[in-house]
Formats: C-alpha cells, structure tokens, sequence
C-alpha cells in the first residue's frame, strides 16, 4: 500500500512502500534475464537492496530538512532576542568573553573595555552576598533571576531585571554562564516617584504646589484638601484667593511675589491661617522645562504656641514671686545699713554690703527675664523722659564697679563733665549699658 510521510512545511509525499518497489524490481528484472543463471539470482537480491536502502535514504533526507530548519529558526530567536535585551557571556574563569551591543549601548562601555574583565565589574555595590548567591545557584545547575544594579561608564546605575543560565560543557560540567537583561531604570524611578507622592500626600503638615505664572494650585496633599474642603477636581486650576480670601492668604501670595521678584529663593515666616498658626516655609523653582512653581509647606504650630504660652506663664509667675521676698530681703538689709538697728561691727557691714549688693543684681536678672517674656508678648513698655545722659553713663559704671574691680578693669570716662539733655527711658538705658559694660569686663584682658 501508499505510506504517506507528513513533512514540517505541510507537504505531502507518497512514496510507495519498499515491498512495492521490491516487487517491481523483481518482475521487470525477471523478465529481462528470464533463463539465465544470473536472471535468477539479480532480481532477488536487487529487490533486497531496494526494500533496504530507499527508505534510509528518505528519512536522512527528511532529518537533514528538520535540522536544518530548526537550526534557522533557532537562530532568527537569537537574533530577536539580542536585539532586545543585553546579554553577557561569562566563562569558567568567571571572566567576560562576549557583550552584545545591546549592553554596550545600555551602559556606555567599548567592548574592549569589558573583555576578559571579572563578571562583577560592572556590579554596582552589590548587597552582601549577591555574587556568592549567583555564583552557587550557577554551580547548582539552576538559573537565577533577580535585580541588579549596574554601573555605567560614565558612573550612573541602571537597574536590569536578570535572568543568568548555566553554560555546559561537552562532559557536562558548567563552563560559565549567559546572562539575559532587561532595563527596568525608568520603571523603577516611575515607583519611587509613585511612593514620594504618597508619602507626600499623607503628611501631616500641608503641602501646596502653586503656578508662579497664573498663581494657581497644581497640587495639595490630604491635609491641604482638608483644611480647604477640596478635592482634587475642585483645586486645580483654581488661586489661593479664590479658595480662601483673606488677610492670611494674601500675606502667603506676597510673598510668593516677593521671591519671584527678588531672585531669592526661598523664605520662612510664621503667620495664622484660618485661625490656626502656622510656620509658612516658600521654595521658588524656577525651571524652563515646567515653568516657575512655588513649593509651599505649611506646618500647625498651635501645640508649640501653645508651650511657649505656658512656660512663659510659669516663668513671669515664678519670677514674680521671688521678687516680692527679694525685695523684703533687701529692703530689711538697707535698714541695717543705715543702722536703724543700732551700731554694727565693721565686718559685719562689710559682709551685709556684699549681700545688698547681690541681692540687687538678683533682683535685676529677675526683671530681666520678666523683660524678656514682656518683649516676646509684645507688651515691653518704655517711660521716656528728658534727663542727662552723663549722669546716666556715670551710674551705669557705679552700678558695674564691683566687676571692674573682679575683672581687674581700668574704665576711663571723658566728656560726662557737663550735662547732656538726653529723651530715653532712664531705666532701660541704664539696663542696656551695664549690661554691654558687664560683657566688656569679662570678656577683656585682665588689668586691661
């Protein structure tokens, strides 16, 4: 019978079946030869011959069609495939021995430059371990895969996800390694800037980016849309004034203008908005690629305010009563100085001198701060007069005497002979001038 074999191209080809061959043989040559001795014996093995060989040759003829059409398609693969990624071919030596120009073109290198170099010399500060892990897993027969880092000539990281196979040789041992790559830097820059985003989004402090050009919203965080009660469709393209129209804002947008105008780029200042108080920190970009933004953060400071009230209350309240008994103390130690109690011993005096004498410069760092908590509140009050300024600079050495002689100071005064009308606060003049004559004193050379 008619035995087809079925090719990969999809033809068809009947050839007959070698009994068939055989048998035609036979007859043709019988009839030919008949009555000879020879006319008995070719057709017989001639019909042998043909039974065996032809369907040899036919199948060497089919297997070298296959292989042949394999080995094209194999390689049409392996061209698509270095065309595409970046391969690497590292031998037993763990040296390079081929790039494609895919890799070449990915990371910046000549081929010259990475030929019989180490497999990881174009690992970029690999984690503990890395190498050893691929290498093991390779000497295991396995493929690994994974992310890495490589560095470029030009000294950035591009990010590759690998896949790295085993190479054998003809006994069977691994004679190095094939290394496929894919670029995943642009992928893997999209996810962080994806995760700066959220966690910009959830701070708790606000954060608004402004159009420098038409001054209105790009961006708010969760906190900015809560404090304004938008959301994203209601803010874009929208000012600040139009969502919130008030003094508070209008200083924020001032100065925004003001930095713009000003060259400078950034500044800082405390304010209120809607109530709250806020320390406002301003960053102008300016860049050709998007045009000007104004990076806004606004931080609530109603709980540091809020410490600073009530450690300013303890302090004033803390002050205040020590200087009620100071004042007592001092007052019952000027009446022993004037010996409303009677004659005392010359050294007993001396001791209470030195004792009036500090508590009144206790007495002074107590107003002091009393006077810094009243400037911090804005409610320092000032007495000014007419009065002489001579006599205020020689008071003001009268009241340091006791440093000059500590401190080992000489103080020369001129042109306080005569009076110097003078309108100032008497006190505070006199307050401020010690205390520059006290830091003199110290901070001079001794016997100076």
């Amino acid at each position: 019978m008619v035995k087809p074999t079925i090719l990969k191209d999809g033809t068809t080809l009947k050839i007959l079946g070698s009994a068939g061959l055989a048998s035609a043989w036979y007859v043709v040559a019988n009839g030919l030869l008949d009555g000879t001795a020879v006319g008995a014996v070719i057709p017989v093995f001639g019909a042998i011959a043909i039974a065996t060989t032809v369907p040899l040759i036919l199948q060497q003829r089919a297997a070298k069609k296959l292989i042949h059409d394999r080995y094209f398609s194999m390689s049409q693969r392996l061209d698509a495939l270095s065309e595409h990624t970046c391969i690497k071919i590292v031998n037993a030596d763990g040296k390079i021995i081929e790039v494609n120009d895919k890799m070449l073109e990915l990371t910046g290198y000549d081929r010259d430059d990475l030929l019989n170099q180490p497999a990881d010399v174009m690992y970029h500060e690999p984690t503990p371990g890395l190498i050893e892990e691929i290498r093991s897993t390779l000497e295991r027969g396995e493929s690994w895969e994974g992310e890495t880092g490589l560095r470029a000539k030009d000294g950035r990281v591009v990010y590759t996800q690998a896949t790295i196979m085993p190479v054998y040789d003809s006994s069977g041992n691994v004679a190095g390694s094939i290394s496929v790559r894919t670029d995943v830097s642009n992928t893997k820059a999209l996810i962080e800037e994806r995760h700066t985003a959220q966690t910009l989004y959830e701070l708790r402090d606000d954060v608004w980016i402004i159009d420098s050009d038409t001054e209105t919203f790009n961006y708010m965080n969760r906190t900015a849309e809560t404090r304004f009660d938008v959301t994203r469709g209601d803010y874009r393209g929208q000012s600040l004034v139009a969502l919130h129209d008030t003094d508070d804002t209008t200083k924020i947008i001032e100065a925004c203008r003001a930095l713009k105008a000003s060259g400078t780029s950034m500044t800082r200042f405390e304010s209120n908005l809607m109530g709250v108080p806020v320390e406002v920190s301003i960053k102008f970009l300016s860049g050709a690629e998007f045009g000007g933004r104004y990076l806004i953060l606004i931080c609530d400071i109603s709980a540091r305010v809020e410490q600073e009230k009530q450690k300013s209350a303890f302090i004033s309240t803390v002050s205040h009563e020590l200087r009620s008994p100071l004042t007592s103390i001092k007052g019952a130690m000027g009446l022993l100085l004037s010996r409303s109690a009677g004659e005392l011993p010359d050294k007993a005096l001396s001791l209470l001198e030195i004792a009036h004498r500090n508590a009144d410069r206790l007495i002074l760092i107590i107003n002091d701060i009393l006077d810094l908590d009243k400037i911090a509140n804005g409610e320092m009050e000032f007495d000014r007069q007419d009065t002489d300024l001579a006599a205020l600079v020689r008071e003001a050495d009268q009241a340091t005497a006791m440093l000059q002689q500590r401190f080992g100071m000489t103080v020369e005064m001129s042109g306080v002979d005569a009076p110097i009308p003078f309108y100032t606060d008497p006190n505070r003049f006199i307050q401020i001038l010690t205390n520059l004559l006290s830091n003199a004193y110290k901070f001079s050379a001794p016997n100076s």
